[in-house]
């Protein structure tokens, strides 16, 4: 979940085969595929036909420009004709031709509900972006080292309890403390020079029965799609709405009711923002998660009241992310996000006035390949360096790529292009910048 609408025109890929007659199919699997060549014998095989793949007949309309030349043996990979086709001519580009990622290995794994487990996060970019997690260039170095804790609650019998702890280490970490609040409470002072850190983003309770459940503790915000865990994104980088207009985490109780049709509700008192187990604030968070079809959700989620309540800052307002997910294809997905932040300060006076537009495509290829495309426009007053009174439009698009050798390694190259009107916000060449980055994330 996590005034002017930019729209992201991305082609990804070809996503269809073409029939012996001309004629543009879609195929979804493997079973599909097999179930209509054996429909045709060795005697009818000839040029317009696909025929049966051990008759050894050649595949009449190749997709994506390759010549009819591909022959019956199958393959995932270059045949013996120095084409990328499978044993139905088509490109592994079209059909997804899958590919065998193994078994997870787990250093705790799972034991009824209760479940062990992290990550490890080595990413290098070649230059840094103000008001992003990225902010160390031409360094490799460990982003997240994550540990978590979790035993799931199950309410199908009844009443259950569970709860979750996750902590962090590396140049990540410090962006992920209870930083809300100036007093170094909790874990706001726990660094290891300037650029690491530990933290504790999470460490809640969390009790249900039927239909509902109640969280309470310190857990993330269910505001936005993209998320501080790096299994939990597409993309390296992040978007500049993530980072400098939505909180991370809150301090309070959250309740969610799921007993209606294709409908999930959200609400709960939070500590304001980024808090730690410190009084911040007192807010209001919440909002509904509906499931319009089987391709298309949608979520509301909305934070107002005092974010931030201590020495060195005041701050109370209005937060909400509304985020539209959908399916376009089976292997094909848009998001769109737009986010909307106004507060002011003990006397009215304006601290943030933001306004974003995310939008997201990605294709998955087969299990081990996906690209994605990410656009974002991002409008500013009092955040990134802009001052009240004035603001700017940042524009950022990114292209990436996500490659799984094995089950429990994702690598995501990606290259980035941010442009600043205004030249508020510090890119290299003033008002953009071009960015290479790439991460492996490896899991446990």
């Amino acid at each position: 979940m996590k005034r002017k609408y930019l729209a992201l025109a991305a082609m990804l890929c070809c996503g269809t085969g073409f029939a012996a007659d001309g004629n543009r199919e879609y195929y979804q699997t493997d079973a599909e595929q097999h179930a209509g060549i054996a429909q045709v014998s060795c005697q009818q095989c000839g040029e317009t036909s696909y025929g049966d793949i051990s008759c050894g007949c050649e595949v009449a309309e190749p997709s994506c420009g390759f010549e009819p030349t591909c022959s019956a043996e199958p393959s995932c990979g270059f045949d013996s004709c120095d084409n990328f086709c499978d044993e139905t001519g088509y490109s592994i580009f079209d059909r997804g031709c899958e590919c065998d990622l193994g078994d997870p290995l787990v250093l705790f794994g799972e034991c009824g509900n209760f479940s062990m487990g992290g990550w490890a996060s080595v990413g290098y970019h070649s230059e840094g972006l103000n008001g992003t997690f990225n902010t160390r260039p031409d360094n490799v170095q460990l982003q997240q080292g994550w540990l978590y804790a979790e035993k799931a609650i199950d309410t199908s019998n009844g009443f259950d309890i569970g709860g979750r702890m996750d902590y962090i280490y590396g140049t990540d970490g410090q962006d992920t403390q209870a930083f809300g609040i100036d007093n170094d409470s909790w874990d706001n002072d726990w660094n290891n020079g300037p650029d690491y850190g530990h933290a504790i983003p999470q460490l809640y309770a969390e009790v249900g029965y039927g239909d509902w459940s109640v969280k309470a503790g310190h857990f993330y915000t269910i505001i936005g799609w993209e998320v501080v865990q790096a299994t939990g994104n597409f993309f390296y980088s992040h978007a500049y709405t993530m980072y400098n207009s939505e909180p991370f985490t809150h301090t309070g109780a959250l309740a969610t009711y799921s007993g209606l049709e294709k409908v999930d509700l959200y609400g709960g008192y939070v500590m304001g923002w980024d808090s730690g187990f410190d009084d911040n604030g007192d807010s209001f968070l919440g909002g509904a998660s509906l499931a319009i079809s089987d391709d298309v959700a949608l979520t509301y989620a909305v934070v107002g009241g005092v974010f931030a309540n201590n020495q060195d800052a005041f701050e109370k307002g209005y937060m909400h992310s509304l985020v539209a997910d959908v399916s376009l294809t089976d292997d094909l997905q848009y998001v769109f996000q737009s986010d909307l932040l106004s507060s002011e300060d003990r006397v009215g006076g304006t601290v943030r006035e933001t306004f974003g537009i995310n939008q997201y495509l990605i294709r998955s290829i087969n299990d081990c390949f996906a690209v994605g495309a990410r656009f974002e426009w991002y409008q500013t007053e009092g955040t990134l360096g802009v001052p009240v009174g004035d603001n700017t439009d940042i524009y950022a698009l990114t292209l990436g790529v996500n490659y799984r050798p094995h089950a429990n390694v994702t690598i995501r190259p990606e290259m980035r292009w941010d442009w600043d009107e205004q030249e508020n916000i510090g890119l290299k060449d003033g008002d953009s910048q071009s960015t290479f980055g790439i991460d492996s994330v490896f899991t446990f």
